[in-house]
């Protein structure tokens, strides 16, 4: 069993015998036929994983590692908010007939703040910051612009990550760490995508940096479980479970604007059988 096996089956477990039901309240999201999809919930989940211990995907079914990689490079280095510019189609129902989900996730990253060292937009501050103040307490990201709230086709569920430089004695290099703040987890269809991909950005911001990835600690807000997806989370979390797999990157990328996911190299991902057409509430 992998780590991440482990964390994800207490919260399921957790969710599904301590959490709260939204049935029978008022509820935004609803299914493809608009019937109110309802939730088990449980407030304030913490989730560590030590990357310098192993990788943490699941193998209960397969985390599309590349997928998740391509996304988060879509929103950090190519500061996009058109699905045109992203491989999968995981954002096609929020698009406009443009392709563009407004003044969400990429665009956010993309608009240049003025510091006192000069003119940044986020993922560049953060990378300056890993360069010039690897001890500063202040190198956060924020992706929830209130005032910019009215222009996105969704708010943003995972809107900010803290990342934090300690020294190990004995290592030879400074460890980077993260803290991804989420305000909203689908269990079955994100939770998971969401951890590797900020893994894999960890990975990959420690890399150019000169450091070793670290801790990633993930604080989500409201984690649930859909009514129509629990018969299938129960299912899940009796699968068999394997070891975690190996999840490197191209070691000779020194630049994060210069990495792909071909820059991913997954080796020994043994899991269990992929869930299909997953119903997905808007």
């Amino acid at each position: 069993m992998s780590y991440a096996d482990n964390v994800f089956i207490g919260m399921c477990k957790d969710i599904l015998e301590n959490g709260t039901d939204t049935r029978g309240e008022k509820v935004r999201p609803h299914w493809e036929d608009g019937t109110p999809a309802y939730t088990i919930k449980k407030f304030g989940v913490v989730n560590r994983y030590d990357l310098r211990k192993e990788f943490p995907a699941i193998t209960l079914r397969r985390t599309a590692l590349k997928s998740a990689m391509d996304e988060i490079l879509w929103i950090w280095q190519k500061k996009s908010n058109n699905i045109h510019d992203l491989n999968s189609h995981i954002w096609d129902e929020w698009a406009d007939e443009s392709g563009s989900i407004g003044k969400a996730y990429g665009y956010q990253m993309g608009v240049k703040h003025i510091y006192r060292e000069g003119s940044f937009d986020q993922t560049d501050r953060v990378l300056y910051d890993l360069k010039n103040n690897p001890f500063s307490r202040r190198i956060m990201t924020n992706l929830y612009n209130h005032h910019d709230l009215n222009e996105m086709a969704l708010y943003p569920c995972a809107w900010s990550v803290t990342f934090n430089v300690t020294n190990h004695e004995g290592d030879g290099k400074l460890t980077l760490n993260a803290v991804l703040n989420q305000r909203s987890s689908d269990v079955l269809a994100a939770n998971n995508w969401n951890v590797c991909q900020y893994a894999i950005l960890l990975m990959m911001f420690a890399q150019v940096s000169g450091m070793i990835p670290g801790e990633l600690l993930h604080v989500i807000a409201d984690a649930h479980i859909y009514d129509r997806h629990e018969p299938v989370i129960r299912e899940l979390i009796a699968r068999p479970t394997y070891p975690a797999p190996k999840v490197t990157l191209n070691p000779d990328i020194k630049d994060f604007y210069e990495f792909t996911t071909d820059d991913l190299i997954v080796e020994n991902y043994q899991h269990g059988e992929q869930i299909k057409n997953i119903p997905i509430a808007v």
